[in-house]
């Protein structure tokens, strides 16, 4: 079995990768049967030469390989018909901008394996990058607080060596005693704790936060069940929520009567409310200033979050009353973070955390018989026609 790690092509430049060089290593090793070729890249976060240093081979050959292992969408003009290619295809959600892309998989008869649908048997996610958008995304949110109120200026995360390095610059922080609330408690939700945790922030209870005053700056982190109610009165839970999120409506304005800074670390799922609208921020008792939408879905659940940020210029301000964008620093602004590709501020770390996943996953389902069904789980596409878990993609590939 010969797997190709192709370059990644797609503008804006991202610098991941499914497999770093020692963990490559690691999959020759367990499975003797594997080569792996890479294709140069001079963008990559890992050298040509670091793969070369550990014995592989570093050419153009990606037509040899039988699977091909990428992060972002690969361009219709870059891709290679009749291999198999893992990457983020974004098109599970009829995403309009790629539909072209999943036609012209399908007219070179590829088959697509989306890294977002790799699941185990019961549907939970085995290889991502949200703990480092997690992580970027707090540390980002902070710095976004800081030049908000001129408090203090932290180097962008993208010029930071590794985790260590962005926690090693919170740790110079002050803040005021704020009220900090993060909803999620997932793979985003978890990377974002940790930055807190690591500033030694003090972590307080629901009721706390909503009741108490501080004298220093404290975080509360909340799950759906806490930001949910059921419209009918009756107690609900975070599993009902998710099996019957049109039975709910939100509960969060008494969080962001409190709040000062808020990370929005949670997933969002079709039919659920959102958290707060534009009218619940026109409201005078609404007091979050500063907004650090890691989830970015736009005019979506996060009512402040009007488009998606860029690592370049990532904040913006949204003005309550106009619902107009303005610039950040301004009195009335509501200061923006929502950049839609974290991890990529964080490539080195976020390439490990997810090729280590990657290779304990689904590497050995190419040895085993895929006896886990983790492929064909996650198999989009075959003999130029979608697949029967992804049938409902027809009419999105057909235009309608």
């Amino acid at each position: 079995m010969r797997f190709g790690i192709i370059r990644e092509r797609k503008n804006p430049p991202d610098r991941r990768v499914v497999l770093p060089p020692k963990i490559c290593q690691i999959v020759t090793e367990k499975y003797p049967k594997a080569q792996i070729i890479i294709e140069p890249s001079p963008l990559r976060v890992f050298a040509d030469q670091e793969y070369r240093d550990l014995g592989f081979e570093v050419a153009d050959k990606m037509h040899e390989c039988d699977v091909l292992l990428g992060v972002k969408e690969v361009p219709i003009k870059a891709l290679i018909p009749n291999k198999k290619y893992f990457f983020f295809s974004h098109t599970i959600k009829k995403q309009p901008y790629n539909r072209d892309l999943l036609r012209a998989i399908l007219e070179k008869n590829i088959e697509l394996y989306d890294h977002e649908v790799i699941t185990d048997a019961n549907g939970k996610r085995l290889v991502a990058f949200g703990r480092y958008a997690g992580i970027v995304g707090a540390y980002n949110g902070i710095r976004a607080y800081g030049l908000k109120f001129d408090l203090f200026h932290l180097p962008k995360a993208e010029t930071l060596k590794d985790q260590q390095a962005l926690i090693a610059e919170l740790q110079k922080v002050k803040l005021p005693n704020i009220k900090i609330l993060l909803t999620g408690k997932g793979r985003v939700g978890g990377g974002a704790k940790e930055m807190l945790d690591a500033m030694n922030l003090k972590k307080v209870n629901v009721d706390a936060y909503l009741n108490q005053t501080f004298d220093e700056p404290v975080y509360c982190q909340i799950d759906a069940s806490e930001y949910n109610k059921r419209k009918d009165g009756v107690r609900g839970s975070k599993a009902d929520f998710f099996a019957n999120p049109s039975e709910y409506r939100s509960d969060f304005f008494r969080f962001a009567k409190v709040t000062d800074f808020f990370i929005a670390g949670h997933f969002y799922g079709d039919g659920a409310p959102f958290l707060y609208t534009r009218e619940d921020v026109k409201h005078p008792d609404f007091k979050i200033k500063v907004v650090a939408d890691i989830s970015c879905d736009i005019d979506g659940p996060v009512a402040t979050t009007i488009r998606p940020s860029t690592i370049a210029d990532p904040i913006y301000g949204y003005h309550p009353q106009t619902e107009k964008e303005i610039d950040f620093k301004h009195p009335e602004a509501i200061a923006v973070m929502a950049v839609d590709n974290l991890p990529t501020e964080l490539p080195r770390d976020a390439s490990i955390g997810f090729g280590e996943s990657f290779s304990k996953h689904v590497i050995p389902a190419f040895f085993n018989g895929d006896k886990d069904g983790i492929l064909e789980r996650a198999r989009m596409t075959k003999n130029g026609s979608l697949t029967k878990n992804f049938a409902y993609l027809k009419d999105y590939v057909d235009g309608q």
